[in-house]
């Protein structure tokens, strides 16, 4: 455990008593003891949704940094290491100047109930005011409302992507609900981008952009973004975009990448058509549909398999990645596609395996490793049989790579968690810049 760890592990036990208590007040005390770095920033993008938020930032950084422009960058949570968290100036922050910002936080807290990610996003803040940048582009944490990013008065501009059901012990059990929590994010004055919604999603965020007088445009009605003969195509009010295909795998990137386009051209961001170009052949962002070439996993696949990753974790996240690897796998005939399945106990393991039916030959199913509360791999076995997969439960990644080596020619997915794909990362010993 290196400093950083130790620090992180002493912050946990500050946590009020409630597991997850959505208010403001602790975050903006400890600003305020901080000097409210918040007040001493570059023009910020806040960026809300369920799913699609990471993707749509790394987009719309890539597109940021192909101009020139230096970008800070807040996300969560981490794949294996704290500091993927914060990227200062395009860079990720050092441990060195982590840690010690960390401590100086802790400090400054004097010991007070605060929720770990309410100081470490007062931590990111005070790092931000540390170093010049053009943009900062965060990332909301949990809903929006009183998340702690959402101190944040003036962005220069507000992104919701795909909202669906996630976290509804927290944010409501109805997409309007968890929409209108998202959409607490908005600011009069403030423009925003709206990626396609459902509908009873959409409607809520129109509410709120209405009563606020913010000036929205939306996904499907305002702009487009599609895959086309192998092109990525990006329609607005002024015309077409015929663009190379995003970095990033799996159709559904376009749809982020064009959230990223119409907010560089809603928002006046000084980014120009082949700026964009560049941007989606060398945007980055690790554990989602991510291909791993090599490593101390791939070492124990058998000859003709190949080994994938995923992050997603609920049940709209199942069916983008459904989809993708349909696509993916429609010219493999005889390919057989094995899941390495793991879940946390509060998500819908039924609902995710279920987009899964007509494609995967085998679930393999097991525990997660950590603190939380996660489904039982033997459980997860029942529930996959129960939908007529062939299903074997195993003790971890290791032994359920060794039992997905045995599906001949397999092509093998690690999913149904962040935590999960960072596990495997970190097994595989894949570096992350």
């Amino acid at each position: 455990m290196n400093k950083t760890d130790k620090i992180l592990a002493r912050l946990l036990e500050l946590h009020p008593e409630k597991l997850i208590d959505l208010k403001l007040d602790r975050v903006e005390r400890l600003l305020e003891a901080l000097g409210r770095p918040q007040d001493h920033l570059p023009p910020i993008i806040h960026v809300a949704g369920t799913n699609g938020k990471g993707s749509t930032i790394a987009h719309l950084r890539a597109f940021l940094e192909s101009a020139g422009k230096k970008v800070h960058v807040s996300t969560s949570p981490h794949l294996v290491r704290f500091a993927e968290r914060i990227r200062l100036a395009g860079e990720l922050v050092s441990e060195r100047e982590l840690s010690e910002v960390l401590q100086f936080c802790e400090e400054r807290n004097k010991g007070l109930a605060i929720t770990y990610f309410e100081i470490t996003t007062a931590a990111a803040f005070y790092l931000f005011s540390r170093h010049s940048a053009d943009y900062i582009l965060l990332e909301v944490g949990l809903g929006g409302r009183f998340d702690a990013t959402n101190v944040v008065d003036n962005p220069l501009g507000v992104i919701i992507t795909p909202v669906s059901i996630d976290h509804t012990e927290f944010l409501g059990f109805d997409l309007a609900s968890i929409a209108h929590e998202k959409a607490g994010i908005l600011k009069s004055g403030a423009p925003a981008i709206v990626a396609f919604q459902p509908d009873a999603a959409r409607r809520a965020i129109e509410k709120e952009t209405e009563k606020l007088g913010v000036n929205a445009k939306y996904g499907g009605q305002d702009f487009d973004a599609y895959m086309q003969n192998g092109r990525l195509v990006y329609s607005d009010e002024s015309g077409l975009l015929d663009l190379p295909p995003s970095r990033l795998v799996g159709k559904f990137q376009a749809q982020n990448a064009g959230v990223a386009i119409a907010a560089c051209r809603y928002f006046s961001l000084p980014v120009s058509d082949k700026d964009i170009e560049n941007g989606l052949r060398a945007v980055e962002w690790p554990g989602r549909l991510m291909a791993l070439k090599s490593g101390k996993l791939c070492d124990i696949l058998s000859p003709g398999q190949q080994l994938w990753l995923d992050g997603g974790h609920n049940e709209a996240a199942a069916k983008v990645l459904a989809n993708s690897l349909g696509e993916m796998l429609v010219a493999k005939e005889n390919i057989p596609l094995v899941l390495i399945f793991g879940a946390y106990a509060n998500k819908d393991a039924s609902g995710f395996l279920a987009h899964f039916k007509n494609i995967a030959s085998k679930i393999i199913t097991i525990p997660l490793a950590g603190d939380r509360e996660s489904w039982d791999n033997f459980k997860l076995a029942e529930i996959a049989r129960n939908q007529g997969f062939e299903a074997s439960a195993q003790s971890d990644v290791m032994t359920g790579m060794h039992e997905a080596r045995r599906t001949k020619n397999a092509f093998v997915v690690i999913c149904g968690s962040l935590h999960l794909a960072g596990q495997a990362l970190a097994l595989n010993q894949t570096p992350l810049k």
